[in-house]
């Protein structure tokens, strides 16, 4: 029996590497991105375009067949619209969800915090909750690109120390 996955992030690198390996594998792949412009949007394109998606993935909430891979499906859509995520979620029945959308960029966290909040905060929060309605297997969350501990130098470094999360105690 084929397990049936949710990926957020699908058109980003790690998610087009990701689902294109579980549908390879011979699984059942639903891709979601927001594509938004944080990143060039046509290496987005391209990824989809690659997995059989064509551009009606710019459409928001469509559902996208892939020419390529007849167990892929893909909608654009952000996680905040927690309507619509559920609905999605209760359609489809998923056993696993792998969360790997997230807006990226440190230094733009600093000049849009609320961006941060709406996609990593809300967004997350949404798809622990749709993973819960659905009583879904497995749920694996990748954490940010840019992890930077307790390092209070700004600007951070990808040079940073970032071996400890929270203070030790002594």
């Amino acid at each position: 029996m084929k397990t049936r996955f949710l990926i957020t992030g699908a058109a980003g690198f790690i998610g087009y590497h990701l689902t294109k390996a579980i549908l390879e594998k011979g699984d059942i792949v639903f891709g979601i991105d927001n594509i938004n412009d944080y990143y060039d949007i046509q290496l987005k394109l391209a990824r989809l375009k690659n997995l059989g998606i064509n551009n009606v993935a710019l459409d928001w909430h469509h559902k996208a067949f892939s020419d390529n891979y007849p167990d892929f499906k893909f909608i654009r859509m952000n996680l905040e619209d927690k309507d619509f995520l559920f609905k999605l979620c209760l359609e489809e029945k998923f056993d696993c969800i792998i969360n790997l959308a997230a807006q990226a960029g440190v230094r733009y966290s600093i000049e849009n915090p609320s961006a941060y909040v709406q996609s990593n905060l809300v967004g997350f929060s949404n798809i622990l909750e749709a993973a819960r309605l659905i009583k879904v297997r497995h749920l694996v969350y990748a954490s940010s690109s840019s992890v930077y501990g307790l390092n209070k130098k700004i600007p951070f470094s990808t040079s940073d120390t970032v071996d400890f999360q929270k203070k030790q105690m002594s």
